[in-house]
């Protein structure tokens, strides 16, 4: 019988090894070093540096795929940035910089990777997603499935009749300035941010829509910009009633399957099924950098833009004061006075386009808070260096 026993935890440790052998290395450590928090604000730095490159391999969440096309753009390599490899080295460790290309005139001028991470890689985007669903309402204005930035969310999303969005419309979900209270504080498990994740909603109402059609107005529609991520997953929920598909597909037929994707992306899912479309799309750092020069180049597909002709002159530029004299808010792209744009995520995640100089930074990275003025002021010390260096040959 012992021996019976013992043959049997034999074979399930070989079995076992075998499949342990059998994950790749981020599967690895993951599972070394598994969350123990379902919420990613209260993640320890090891657990985020494994979670941040596979949250779509975590037991917890569901996700769906954004399919790439047929065929690769290669990325040509041109001149090395005019950048000293000791400024960049610390540059990366302060910033705890999972990867950054550099693209300028569509040529990879800088491509590196920290934390044991590579181009072969992906990792999660966190609000960088807001730009990639921006784009998505441009798309549905295009094709005809919405047929106005001026049209009422809850012409769109009839679950939010009565509540403190029926007068608001779709161009103030995109600016944030519905005027509807939120609280976007990361550090605070009771905001809005941490809980509405985790709202149980009634049975058929997508969880977002839920959680926010119970919140109150503070102002008035189109007076005041207030950062809410709550207010994206609407948009990127808007974008699904309107075209009757999942925004993964919708991304992956619109401009993922155009722009020569190296790796299908993914996008984490809500508890009612929907793409979190505030966050949450994995990709590697080469592919958001070819998703900027999609966007630096107006969207084109087969001669057209997959936006309204005149999209990107409101989308990219200040529509709402955020407070800042450098600074503004375009349609969920952050905007600059000398004419570049950003999407930006916690803990590090970025593209930077710089038009007037062919310009694209991408960059991925764990920062050890989800935000902070040390780590933004220098990361814009470090776009406006790289910009300085380009003018400078």
């Amino acid at each position: 019988m012992k021996k019976w026993i013992g043959g049997i935890f034999l074979i399930l440790v070989l079995a076992l090894g075998g499949v342990w052998l059998s994950l790749d290395k981020d599967t690895k450590n993951l599972l070394m070093n598994l969350p123990s928090d379902q919420n990613v604000m209260f993640w320890s730095v090891p657990q985020r540096d494994a979670g941040f490159r596979a949250i779509d391999k975590l037991p917890i969440l569901a996700y769906n795929t954004i399919e790439k096309g047929e065929v690769v753009s290669e990325l040509a390599v041109g001149d090395q940035m005019p950048m000293s490899s000791q400024s960049i080295d610390a540059y990366m460790q302060q910033q705890r910089t999972a990867g950054i290309v550099i693209l300028h005139k569509g040529k990879i001028r800088l491509e590196r990777y920290g934390l044991g991470f590579s181009k072969e890689g992906k990792w999660t985007s966190f609000s960088v997603a807001k730009s990639f669903t921006s784009t998505l309402v441009g798309a549905a204005i295009k094709d005809g499935f919405i047929n106005s930035i001026n049209d009422k969310v809850t012409d769109y999303i009839p679950s939010m009749l009565g509540s403190a969005y029926d007068d608001v419309t779709v161009e103030q979900l995109l600016t944030m300035t519905s005027g509807v209270q939120w609280n976007e504080d990361y550090s605070d498990p009771n905001s809005d941010v941490s809980r509405f994740n985790f709202h149980v909603p009634p049975e058929g109402v997508d969880v977002s829509a839920s959680y926010l059609r119970q919140l109150p107005r503070a102002t008035e529609p189109g007076t005041q910009w207030l950062y809410s991520t709550g207010e994206t997953n609407l948009i990127g929920l808007l974008v699904s009633q309107a075209t009757g598909k999942q925004l993964s597909q919708y991304l992956s037929e619109k401009v993922w399957q155009h722009i020569g994707s190296e790796q299908d992306a993914t996008w984490v899912l809500n508890g009612t099924g929907h793409e979190i479309s505030g966050c949450c799309i994995q990709a590697s750092t080469r592919d958001f950098a070819r998703f900027g020069q999609f966007i630096m180049q107006g969207a084109v597909v087969n001669g057209e833009s997959i936006v309204p002709d005149d999209w990107f002159d409101f989308a990219v530029t200040k529509q709402a004061d955020t407070g800042s004299s450098n600074s503004g808010y375009g349609y969920q792209w952050w905007t600059n006075n000398d004419g570049s744009f950003e999407g930006k995520g916690i803990f590090g995640q970025g593209i930077f386009i710089d038009p007037n100089r062919e310009l694209i930074i991408a960059t991925n990275g764990n920062w050890p808070k989800a935000v902070g003025s040390e780590w933004t002021t220098k990361r814009a010390a470090f776009y406006r260096s790289v910009q300085a260096a380009i003018d400078g040959e």
